[in-house]
């Protein structure tokens, strides 16, 4: 790989990471709005978006269901979000 190569490459990783994420973020955010909780402040609902997103990719993944591009990330991100708070929610009581 040339260099100049390298560079375009680093750049589509700091832009994929950043996409990562506001998608994180606007999931938790979302998330809270559905579950009707109060919002957790940024980082709280970034946490809760990025471990979503995870979630939400594995529970699609057992259910056979494939969402692509950026609607489909948010999509997959907000379930699992939401069913990261359910389960906390649970647990608390």
């Amino acid at each position: 790989m040339s260099a100049s190569g390298f560079w375009v490459a680093e750049k589509e990783d700091a832009m994929n990471l950043l996409l990562f994420l506001v998608i994180g973020l606007v999931a938790g955010w979302l998330a809270g709005r559905i579950m009707k909780g109060g919002g957790y402040g940024m980082w709280g609902d970034l946490i809760v978006g990025v471990v979503g997103a995870f979630i939400g990719g594995w529970v699609f993944g057992l259910l056979g269901i494939e969402a692509g591009g950026i609607i489909g990330s948010l999509v997959t991100a907000v379930v699992g979000a939401v069913i990261l708070l359910w389960v906390l929610r649970m647990i608390k009581k």
